[in-house]
């Protein structure tokens, strides 16, 4: 046995040697293996090409550009995968080969569905990681049926039908052979061959490919380089790594996390003007779903989107330049990371896979000065873990479904004006304790797929316009605009939560609560609306009820970096003191990650661990980055799928800039993985005390 082994071995590496020698032989006797196939294998052909065929069809449909659909790594690395599955099918019975070759088209072909269904919603791809958050899509199932699944999505069954009427093409003419004989032959020369699109990938691959197919922050450049299949077979290792975190990588992650904060100080160390100007005070967070900051100001025939926002913008310390930053785990991505000021990890969430380590967060912070820590949200309680991931992030008390009468049902659930006014009972009683507080309030209805029209009350987002007709009198004349569209009836479905919104913060007024409070209000993410959308609204040509071409003085362009720099959230932090005397618009860029640390300089806590800064502190310097390595700053967008960037200011920008900001957004995303995944803040806790068991402590806790 060890001798065959031995053989095989060397037949591999001498088939390797003569690839590598001479790549044309090589794919001459590739393109000669295929004729062979097509001749005597003609399932296993059929296989072969429809599965390759659908790889290609899901960049088309996905990433959509041309250069990316002809790109041959990503076919390389593909065909490479292919032809190992398919290779097996010869090591089975011959009569039962086909049935093998049918359930493997099925299985490679669903991939490419559900990451097809999945890229619509997320502009990426899915992960194995994410079968752990799969309970609360079904949570909205509505929403996916609407917004997510396509026609397109359903192509990729065609592979499977080809194959079983290739079978039913070669039963009919008697050509199909259901002999009990396998072919070891054939499975070892296909193997073989596989090291042909093997060795010619590996030998294109550059050190930048590599190391980013190993962080796997980028999904859509790994598939887009990579392949799908291969993308695949790198996020089962990645998705099993929390599990098996102290077989590798563990002396590795805790040097990094060591060099990053070594120096850093346990106390803050910088002030300014906002130090300690809300220290004691009450906070309110109002956490707005699916908001998106280009609705301030916004108006249609003079009335506007979101005139409580707008009001509210103008009194209170405004941030207009502000991103979310959210992987999958979106409004729970958000969640994490202003209370603790880290990123989302690269597998999973951290409120689903890492519930469970140990965390410092603004609640906790905020406990230790006396505070209560509570969150309102009208869903259910374990939705995102929130039952068991609020409890690490230190609040007192989740007031859930349970806790409301769900006397009006909007989209996903509780209509938010009537979770504002029954929540103000629960803030009444609250108050009442003269403890200062931290709350949270997770709004509810405007959440995709904004499709309960009759719910959001009268909002037209149609153009009117007066014109004098042809016997000279005057008259409103109608066009469509943007009725009908996705992002028409996300501007109703804002209009009423702004609405909601309205009533809460007069309610507050009313109840005396704005002498010590300090609301806090975020949009937890984008609403992911179409591009198209997107293009029809800022490009919309009244005479023809349809975008301006292309080629239009007037047109906007909205490609990959105008469509994510929409994406911004608004930020504002309003209270007595900001009407009065604070209230400004501050421009420069940031993040969700610098929100714990910007609060703690005005509240008076501090986080040693956070990864984000105080925007007061840093101001211009600050640099904004994305869970899949995209950074923007004030001067630039960049885009780590394309590696290139979007100056956005009439300046140049040194390669040197751009290399110093991507190793310091390599460096925090990889810290703050590290630090989650493994623990690290408890590790260096139990260090401070004196315990070294660490490591095994920690496999026991899990």
């Amino acid at each position: 046995m060890k001798e065959k082994t031995k053989n095989m071995k060397n037949k591999i590496q001498k088939h390797i040697n003569v690839i590598r020698k001479n790549p044309k032989k090589a794919l001459i006797t590739f393109l000669n293996w295929c004729g062979e196939v097509v001749k005597y294998n003609l399932l296993f052909f059929i296989f072969l090409i429809s599965t390759l065929f659908n790889t290609v069809l899901l960049r088309f449909f996905t990433i959509h550009t041309v250069e990316n659909v002809l790109f041959f790594k990503p076919l390389l690395a593909d065909l490479a995968v292919i032809l190992i599955v398919g290779a097996f099918s010869f090591l089975i019975k011959e009569k039962r080969r086909f049935r093998y070759l049918l359930i493997s088209s099925i299985l490679l072909n669903l991939i490419c569905i559900i990451n097809s269904c999945y890229y619509t919603f997320y502009t990426s791809f899915s992960s194995i990681s994410l079968l752990a958050t799969s309970k609360y899509v079904v949570a909205v199932g509505d929403a996916v049926v609407e917004n997510v699944l396509k026609i397109q999505d359903l192509v990729y069954i065609w592979a499977p039908i080809a194959l079983l009427y290739t079978r039913f093409y070669l039963k009919k003419r008697g050509k199909l052979n259901l002999s009990e004989k396998r072919d070891c032959r054939k499975f070892v020369s296909t193997v073989l061959v596989s090291l042909i699109p093997i060795t010619l990938f590996l030998a294109t691959l550059t050190p930048l490919e590599i190391g980013r197919f190993t962080k796997q922050w980028n999904r859509e450049y790994i598939v887009m380089n990579f392949g799908i299949y291969t993308y695949h077979l790198n996020d089962l290792v990645k998705s099993i790594e929390p599990q098996i975190t102290s077989l590798f990588g563990y002396d590795e992650a805790v040097k990094k996390f060591k060099e990053y904060y070594e120096g850093i100080e346990e106390e803050q160390t910088w002030k300014n003007k906002y130090t300690k100007i809300f220290e004691g005070k009450n906070i309110l967070a109002i956490h707005a779903e699916s908001m998106q900051n280009f609705l301030i100001g916004l108006s249609f025939n003079g009335e506007e989107v979101t005139p409580n926002l707008n009001k509210l913008a103008k009194n209170s310390l405004y941030f207009s330049n502000f991103y979310a930053q959210v992987s999958v785990g979106t409004s729970s991505d958000s969640e994490f990371t202003l209370n603790t000021s880290l990123m989302p990890t690269s597998n999973g969430t951290a409120f689903v896979s890492y519930f469970n380590r140990e965390y410092v967060s603004i609640p906790k912070l905020l406990k230790d000065k006396g505070y209560y820590t509570f969150a309102m949200h009208a869903n259910n309680r374990s939705y995102w873990n929130r039952d068991v991931m609020h409890k690490s992030l230190g609040y007192d008390k989740l007031y859930a479904k349970d806790n409301y009468e769900i006397d009006e049902v909007i989209g996903l659930g509780l209509s938010d004006k009537s979770f504002f006014s029954q929540s103000m009972e629960y803030l009444k009683e609250i108050k009442e304790q003269n403890t200062p507080f931290y709350g949270t309030l997770i709004m509810l209805t405007n959440h995709t797929p904004f499709s309960e029209l009759e719910k959001y009350g009268e909002f037209d987002v149609d153009l009117k316009e007066e014109i004098v007709n042809s016997t000279g009198k005057r008259e409103i004349v109608s066009y469509p605009y943007m009725e009908g569209t996705k992002l028409g009836n996300y501007f109703k479905s804002v209009h009423y939560a702004d609405a909601a919104l309205g009533e809460l913060l007069n309610a507050l007024e009313k109840e005396g609560f704005m002498e010590d409070t300090v609301i806090i209000l975020y949009g937890d993410h984008d609403a992911r609306l179409p591009k198209d959308d997107y293009r029809r609204f800022y490009n919309y040509d009244k005479q023809t009820n349809d975008t301006l071409p292309s080629d239009d003085v007037n047109y906007k362009k909205i490609d990959t970096y105008e469509y994510d720099m929409l994406r911004k959230v608004p930020f504002m932090i309003y209270s007595k003191e900001t009407k009065k005397t604070y209230h400004k618009e501050i421009q420069d860029v940031m993040g969700m990650i610098d929100i714990m640390p910007t609060l703690g300089n005005m509240f008076g806590f501090y986080n040693k661990y956070q990864l984000g800064h105080d925007i007061f502190d840093i101001g211009q310097n600050n640099t904004v980055i994305f869970p899949n390595g995209n950074w923007v700053t004030n001067k630039v967008f960049y885009n780590a799928g394309k590696g290139a960037y979007l100056p956005l200011k009439n300046e140049e920008i040194s390669s040197e800039y751009v290399s110093e900001r991507n190793q310091y957004a390599d460096s925090v995303l990889n810290v703050s993985n590290s630090l989650i995944v493994y623990d690290l803040i408890k590790k260096e806790r139990m260090q401070k005390e004196g315990k070294e068991d660490f490591v095994e402590e920690r496999a026991i806790d899990k």
